[in-house]
């Protein structure tokens, strides 16, 4: 696996990241034996970069994942993230950047973590009630106190991005990017390599769409579990609309030799070294065929052909139910 330097700050994490969050919640029933034995094998295959978030679960996934890396703490670059709250019983209590609230985070994340640092700790949604500059600056306190190495934010606006690097330099930004969500090349892109910083891809196969595993709605889980029935992309509607522009991507697939997973998390890997996929997966077969995306080459007239079968704008349905939350 070959690493990729996330910002300018001297982060560097494996090309390939893994998202943690579906082996607690949002794509259906969980195994918590196989997600350990899948984070084990990640490892194994040279994957350093992982992703989770005390809002999954609730809470279930960074007690995982510490699980998991108990006596492999230093293998790996752990990210995690605070500012999605939920309680116990999973309700969503809204968005919180206070200070206070930054620091109470932290210390619930690195107590469930088993962890004396985390490494790359984002803000998970900007709260638009307190000025970013009070926020990144309770987090640049932690930073001097030794509890987080890095900095980042999840779905922020340029002109958020540029407010919160003049506090303390943000080492990377992660949003949603794909064959199938391409609004960053807009505006953050060039944004963030203005200043220096990263970019986490999350959900780099379209919430599993982009695997081509899904023909219809029954192929989703069976029951409220799976989030994604409730995803305006999954409605009967967009969803046959969207098929359309799977079957022109696995026609691109085939002539490679390649899985629909493996070109479409390539085409991520291709657009910058400075752009770091973070597919989850919580089963051990899927992560082996994800990694192997690494050493899918793609010609520009490879690139040329899946910019016409999959161009911005094209995919039907917003990326949220409700996209309110997410910093413009």
């Amino acid at each position: 696996m070959q690493t990729r330097k996330l910002g300018s700050r001297g982060l560097e994490v494996s090309a390939e990241g893994l998202g943690c969050m579906g082996m607690s919640e949002f794509y259906g029933a969980t195994d918590d034996q196989e997600a350990i034995a899948t984070i084990h094998r990640a490892l194994e295959l040279g994957v350093t970069f992982l992703d989770t978030a005390d809002v999954y679960g609730p809470f279930k996934n960074e007690r995982l994942v510490g699980r998991a890396l108990a006596g492999r703490r230093d293998q790996v670059v752990l990210a995690t993230k605070f500012g999605n709250v939920r309680g116990d019983d999973g309700s969503w209590k809204g968005i919180d950047g206070r200070p206070e609230y930054v620091r109470q985070a932290c210390e619930a994340s690195l107590e469930r973590l088993g962890v004396g640092h985390i490494d790359l700790y984002y803000q998970h949604r900007v709260d638009d009630s307190v000025p970013i500059e009070e926020t990144v600056g309770a987090m640049a306190e932690l930073v001097r106190e030794g509890k987080v190495r890095y900095l980042g934010l999840s779905e922020a606006a340029p002109a958020t991005i540029r407010r919160a690097h003049a506090v303390h330099p943000i080492t990377a930004l992660q949003t949603e990017y794909s064959l199938w969500s391409r609004d960053p090349e807009q505006e953050i892109l060039a944004t963030v390599r203005e200043l220096g910083i990263g970019f986490v891809a999350y959900s780099p196969l379209g919430r599993g769409f982009l695997a081509g595993r899904f023909r219809s709605r029954e192929d989703l889980a069976g029951d409220d579990r799976d989030f994604r029935r409730g995803h305006p992309r999954f409605t009967d509607e967009n969803l046959a609309r969207n098929l359309g522009i799977v079957e022109r991507l696995e026609a691109i697939a085939d002539a490679k030799g390649v899985t629909l997973a493996q070109l479409a998390l390539a085409w991520v890997l291709h657009q910058g070294d400075d752009v770091v996929p973070i597919a989850g997966t919580k089963r051990r077969r899927y992560l082996e065929e994800n990694i192997a995306a690494a050493d899918v080459e793609l010609t520009p007239d490879d690139l040329r052909l899946l910019d016409e079968a999959a161009p911005r704008g094209r995919t039907a349905g917003e990326r949220y139910t409700d996209m309110s939350h997410v910093d413009r």
